[in-house]
């Protein structure tokens, strides 16, 4: 990579490594008899949320976040494992020792993927695409599980790229190519444009990078507040975020805008419920526990309020839906609602436990994604 549009002087490069399948693969290969079969990580066939599923499992529609009763529906032979994450934050301890090899610039961003700044690295190499494949052979040779990579200038591509070739793939852009890539790439796929927004951006036309590039900062600023100068710089391949290797989150949560006002509290109770989904999903994903859950609501004249409770214990799934239900219901709703929002502080996040489990910070907004 010879040139950088967001710095001349200065010539980043930036690995993302995201694991394929990583719980299910977990399981995978620690139960031989489940390998080349349809598998997923969390709930049963009578209740809860998909964390994880194989490839195998992919094939019927499964993906995370669902519900798993829909799961088993999809897939009769379905096989249901129950989350083990200290096995898992044993296997992502393995993987992040083979990226210290490389680099101490490493942000991870769950148990399962991080991102990786190699500009300058401790094997003295120049090629990022070679440092990349070594990781992921080492990945295979330490751990028996395979992993997928993306390469460019800032981590926003890096991150899209990891996406390409999955599973078990790498690809590069180079900045001479950003643009043009992007340009092509559907909205749907920009790293941080979750459903909501999506769909919100096709409603005004825009499909494509090449549709987003056609509006000004002034009209996206205008439509998107202040998500739209991102939205402006990234279409554009400007990023200019950093590695951040020490970053502590101290929340975790998802939100949801809807298209039209909620009027009624059954309506806000059942709008609620994805996005408790969502909040599960990043739970299980990042192996974070938190005591205190916290309700926001966006009222129709944008007003916010939000409502918490702090428990004793770190609470289960069913134990932040009953608080989340808690908070909707325990004051009246003076005026129609637009966004629903939920929520975990007060993490178990040590040192320790951040060292395996921090994610980059993603305020209220859901985001679903394959890995």
């Amino acid at each position: 990579m010879e040139t950088n549009p967001e710095n001349t002087s200065l010539i980043r490069k930036i690995i993302h490594v995201d694991m394929d399948a990583f719980y299910a693969s977990v399981e995978q290969l620690d139960h031989p008899e489940w390998r080349g079969k349809p598998l997923v990580v969390g709930g049963n066939e009578a209740r809860g949320v998909v964390a994880a599923a194989s490839y195998e499992a992919r094939k019927y529609g499964i993906h995370s976040a669902m519900s798993s009763a829909l799961a088993a529906k999809k897939c009769p032979q379905l096989i249901f494992a129950r989350p083990r994450f200290e096995r898992y934050k044993e296997i992502s301890l393995q993987i992040r020792e083979i990226f210290y090899e490389y680099t101490d610039l490493v942000e991870p961003l769950s148990l399962d993927e991080a991102f990786l700044d190699v500009t300058e690295n401790k094997q003295g190499m120049k090629s990022a695409i070679l440092i990349a494949r070594q990781i992921r052979a080492k990945i295979k040779e330490k751990t028996g599980l395979n992993a997928s990579a993306g390469v460019s200038y800032n981590k926003f591509l890096a991150k899209t790229a990891s996406d390409l070739n999955k599973p078990n793939g790498q690809a590069v852009i180079l900045p001479e190519e950003a643009e043009a890539f992007l340009e092509k790439l559907p909205i749907v796929k920009f790293f941080g444009i979750g459903k909501v927004t999506a769909e919100k951006m096709q409603s005004l036309g825009i499909h494509t990078g090449k549709d987003l590039k056609e509006y000004s900062l002034q009209f996206l600023t205008k439509k998107f507040g202040k998500s739209g100068l991102h939205y402006y710089n990234i279409v554009r391949g400007i990023h200019l975020s950093e590695v951040q290797p020490h970053r502590v989150r101290k929340s975790l949560s998802a939100e949801n805008t809807f298209e039209k006002d909620l009027n009624t509290l059954s309506e806000m109770e059942e709008n609620l419920y994805p996005v408790f989904e969502e909040v599960i999903r990043r739970i299980e994903k990042s192996g974070i526990k938190g005591r205190t859950v916290t309700l926001k609501i966006k009222f129709a004249d944008f007003t916010l309020q939000t409502r918490s409770k702090t428990l004793e214990q770190y609470p289960d799934a069913t134990q932040i839906w009953q608080v989340g239900l808690e908070l909707l219901r325990q004051e009246g709703i003076p005026q129609p609602v637009r966004l629903l929002g939920l929520g975990i502080s007060n993490l178990n996040t040590t040192e320790e436990q951040v060292h395996f489990g921090e994610q980059l910070k993603i305020p209220f907004q859901i985001q679903k994604e394959e890995t």
